[in-house]
């Protein structure tokens, strides 16, 4: 027959412990188990959340190329596609903003030359957040300066004029 000692109940003891306690943590009924896969659920969702959204914004420019394809196809400038929709000026013609820049900012109700100069740095920083433009594009391109020169008639000089300094 086999004879233990103190010290091989005591360590026999502890590992059993030790065993149980590991047990308990993977078991599928522990706490930890459910609080991820809680996570992994609410991650799932929120990336499900984030894909409708980018679809339902991208489906809204489509519809707004789509709408203002025919119109240009007959050849009219970007400027008449903006003069075709009253109360909204062509932002296009700011250096620094592309098509759907311009989409974005009328989503945000920013359709006026005169509505972009007088933008104040709280509102350049809002806009830039949610264009995701890096912090002080909007004052580095002189958004505001140009949307006065524009909203005066002045226009923006090609590349000719600024390399001449004409305005």
């Amino acid at each position: 027959m086999m004879s233990f000692t103190m010290n091989d109940l005591a360590l026999l003891a502890i590992a059993l412990v030790i065993g149980w306690i590991l047990g308990l943590m993977t078991s599928g009924r522990g706490r930890f188990k459910r609080l991820w896969q809680d996570e992994k659920v609410a991650h799932r969702t929120a990336l499900k959340d984030r894909e409708a959204r980018l679809e339902a914004s991208e489906a809204r420019v489509r519809e707004l190329e789509r709408h203002a394809a025919p119109v240009s196809a007959g050849g009219a400038s970007a400027a008449t596609v903006a003069a075709a929709a009253p109360g909204r000026d062509d932002l296009s013609r700011i250096s620094g903003i592309s098509q759907r820049e311009e989409v974005a900012l009328n989503e945000a109700g920013y359709q006026r030359y005169g509505q972009i100069a007088a933008l104040n740095a709280e509102q350049e920083a809002t806009l830039e957040a949610r264009l995701g433009l890096s912090p002080g594009t909007i004052s580095r391109d002189d958004w505001r300066g140009q949307a006065v020169a524009l909203e005066r008639g002045e226009g923006k000089p090609g590349l000719l004029g600024r390399l001449t300094g004409a305005r």
